[in-house]
């Protein structure tokens, strides 16, 4: 018992672990974040210009009656297709999205470019005329033989 719970611990106090919890963290609470925005105040501007049109209360009631709102539907026990709601949740996902290839873009930006290795010197094969590193004792296309002489050439 004592060794897996060692194992957990050294587990648990990985740099990476915790990275990620902070960033589960930080992700919730920027998610609660775009929910409200997306449902206080883009989908009340939306409902607005395509007629006062509440998405919240954008439902079919399984029952077949009529209800006003769907406050009144669930208080009534009916069982309720919510597509306003479906409605809010894609545009809620479509902001999230955008600010996350955002937010790469930029990471992505201040990233220092990495520098390629220099390339290794290469010589042309006199048989195939292919590269070859200046190492190489054999021609790694038509394998003839590289000596000092055929590189010089």
């Amino acid at each position: 018992m004592k060794k897996l719970l060692k194992e957990f611990k050294d587990f648990a106090m990985r740099g990476n672990v915790i990275d990620l919890a902070v960033g589960m963290m930080i992700g919730s609470a920027f998610g609660k974040i775009v929910s409200s925005v997306v449902n206080d105040l883009i989908m009340p501007l939306i409902g607005a210009l395509i007629g006062g049109i509440d998405f919240q209360n954008l439902f079919v009631a399984l029952d077949g009656k009529d209800y006003a709102t769907l406050a009144a539907a669930k208080e009534a026990g009916a069982s309720t297709f919510n597509y306003g709601t479906f409605i809010q949740t894609v545009v809620d996902f479509l902001i999230i999205a955008v600010c996350i290839f955002i937010f790469v873009k930029l990471i992505n930006k201040l990233k220092k470019p990495v520098e390629a290795a220099p390339a290794a010197p290469e010589f042309i094969c006199p048989k195939c005329m292919m590269p070859v590193d200046e190492h190489a004792v054999r021609c790694p296309h038509c394998t003839s033989e590289m000596t000092p002489e055929k590189k010089a050439a």
